[in-house]
């Protein structure tokens, strides 16, 4: 899926993102725009996000592509075999099940299992640990940040002179992580289940980095650090990363602005790297999508680009829609734009200057006027007002 859509799949994952003894608000999120960028599992981010009335925009920015049939990887399986061993770290559960698969389609995966059983078993993360259970293989330690390094460092703070040490890495991991096991004088293997690679819908891709230049998503969301590093490159191959870096550095919380976009990441090392752009994401609690997925749709609920309250109800301006107690308004882009400067201002006076700078580049002042025309003819009479030789205000109260 590429364009926004308002119907959930036809098969509805498990609502994920209700919380127990919390009925689903069918409304939470009417008007919101949310960009996706997740391969794997999307399905249940759009089914939970469009349940609430949100639309979507689909555009994993990377694939994951296992190497089932891979030779190099029956090559690894193969060594394991032969010589199992004293260590196995394993850094992801879908990696992991990825290489017993592999292993039974060669008819390997009971051997294989049997090989690595004796072995410390450390899981960088819940869901590697989740796997390794799954396959009759209990962990000994599990790394509480979900983070490589964390893995390593216990591993040469236990002792792994002399040791030979498997690690299962994943699509994205570079061999400088493990380093530091090198240096404490471990004998280290590696096997890599599956690869990031290019995206499926490049076109789609482009339309998101299109829509966060134009500030017309209200969240993003992000579960993998390679897709957030692909989303940057694709901006940059466009000469646009600044202008994404800027849009998702406005819709960081507590960021002043009412045109921000916010990106949301599962879990810490996941943000890393939209840290390192500038950008600080909305990172759930407990790292995890269902929880993510909580605090993303209450955040959006409780955080509009701009509300105000008016003589003829509440007004709640989001990325691509105003609606009035709860109802939508029919406004294109540009009178939506004016109408969340209005908003924002909270009943203040908005110079016309202001409003013009809301409105496409190219925009004459006297395209302000049209705005605020078409602005005024969707709501009721007198909650737009014109301050004469200073500009427009919404009446509050």
């Amino acid at each position: 899926m590429s364009q926004p859509t308002t119907t959930p799949p036809d098969a509805a994952p498990a609502e994920a993102a209700a919380a127990p003894g919390r009925e689903l608000d069918r409304t939470q999120l009417v008007g919101v725009t949310i960009g996706i960028t997740s391969d794997r599992r999307s399905e249940e981010l759009i089914g939970t996000f469009t349940r609430r009335g949100a639309q979507v925009l689909h555009a994993p920015t990377m694939r994951i592509v296992p190497v089932t049939e891979d030779e190099e990887l029956l090559a690894g399986t193969r060594e394991a075999l032969a010589d199992p061993p004293d260590v196995l770290l394993v850094t992801t559960g879908i990696g992991l099940r990825a290489w017993v698969e592999s292993a039974d389609a060669a008819g390997l995966a009971d051997d294989l299992v049997a090989a690595l059983r004796p072995a410390y078993v450390v899981a960088r993360g819940p869901k590697a640990r989740g796997a390794l259970r799954a396959a009759g293989l209990p962990e000994r330690w599990t790394a509480a940040t979900e983070q490589t390094a964390e893995a390593v460092q216990h591993l040469v703070d236990e002792g792994v002179e002399g040791r030979s040490v498997l690690v299962q890495m994943h699509g994205a991991a570079g061999v400088e992580e493990l380093e530091p096991l090198v240096t404490a004088g471990a004998r280290v293997r590696t096997v890599t289940p599956y690869h990031w690679r290019e995206p499926r819908d490049p076109a789609a891709v482009d339309r998101l980095v299109d829509a966060l230049v134009a500030r017309s998503l209200d969240a993003v969301t992000f579960t993998a650090a390679p897709a957030a590093v692909a989303l940057l490159d694709a901006a940059e191959a466009r000469g646009l990363r600044d202008e994404v870096v800027a849009a998702l550095a406005a819709g960081a919380p507590g960021a002043e602005g009412e045109d921000g976009v916010v990106a949301c990441a599962v879990g810490d090392v996941t943000a890393a790297p939209l840290r390192a752009a500038g950008v600080e994401p909305l990172v759930p609690g407990r790292w995890r999508l269902g929880a993510m997925m909580r605090v993303l749709a209450d955040h959006l609920e409780e955080h509009p680009r701009a509300a105000v309250t008016t003589p003829a109800g509440r007004l709640v301006v989001r990325a691509r829609a105003a609606l009035l107690d709860g109802t939508p308004l029919e406004l294109a882009p540009g009178p939506l734009a004016v109408l969340a400067r209005l908003a924002a201002a909270g009943g203040d006076v908005v110079p016309r200057a202001r409003l013009l700078a809301a409105l496409p580049s190219a925009a004459g002042d006297h395209a302000v006027d049209v705005a605020v025309a078409r602005v005024r003819a969707v709501l009721p009479d007198g909650v737009v007002r014109t301050v004469v030789k200073r500009g427009y205000a919404l009446r509050t109260g």
